[in-house]
């Protein structure tokens, strides 16, 4: 098979999705986070993975409100995708697993679980009728140094008690979208599906920031 017909055919599929991706989260006017994004090819297995992160327009770096978004193209689906490109029957239709994750981090004290899961749906729609399911969510602790020792200006509550402790809570979804004939035979159709779900993602986004969360002052290294 000649390199032109492989290029195409990764345009056509997973490059197509992770285009409608961007410019779905784009036109909701989320802002990447450059240094974030990654696009990688596994040569031992061939699976191509993509991954990237979005904020509020105008959030600090790092955002303390993000979404990660992971996509994955397992060499199986690259083998049924040339399959039906040759005119062949392939044995299952290729699929893109997708996972995306709601991140705040940066906090002063440990965050409301019931308050956070108030604001975040229990699926998100990828393709067509495919939705990605909603796990528990997951809180993070980090310990460092106290805050007055950092030089960073002293405790977030006066008294030292969330002093060198910094917390984190993430909202993972996962699952897979098939990308059925209507969607290998008109690219533009990728687009269509998923322009919702920038719109849904940045809504999300807003509610996280309404939260009366306590994060932590940012650090000079951060500003």
């Amino acid at each position: 098979m000649n390199g032109s017909l492989c290029s195409a055919m990764f345009d056509h599929a997973f490059t197509q999705v992770v285009s409608s991706l961007r410019r779905s989260f784009e036109s909701a006017l989320l802002q990447r986070q450059a240094v974030e994004e990654r696009f990688q090819v596994d040569v031992f297995l061939g699976d191509l993975s993509f991954e990237t992160s979005y904020g509020l327009p105008g959030e600090q770096r790092p955002a303390r409100i993000r979404v990660d978004v992971s996509l994955d193209w397992p060499t199986w689906s690259q083998t049924a995708l040339r399959s039906w490109t040759i005119g062949e029957e392939p044995d299952e239709l290729p699929e893109v697993l997708a996972e995306v994750a709601f991140r705040v981090q940066g906090l002063a004290s440990r965050p409301d679980v019931d308050a956070i899961g108030a604001v975040v749906p229990p699926a998100l729609p990828l393709l067509a009728e495919d939705v990605l399911e909603r796990s528990g969510p997951t809180i993070e602790e980090r310990h460092g140094e106290p805050d007055g020792e950092a030089g960073d200006g002293g405790g977030s509550d006066g008294n030292g008690e969330h002093d060198g402790i910094e917390y984190a809570i993430e909202v993972d979804y996962e699952g897979s979208s098939t990308l059925d004939e209507r969607f290998l035979a008109d690219p533009d159709a990728i687009d269509l599906a998923l322009a919702p779900l920038g719109r849904l993602v940045a809504s999300i986004l807003v509610r996280l920031a309404d939260l009366p969360l306590d994060f932590r002052p940012p650090r000079p290294a951060d500003d």
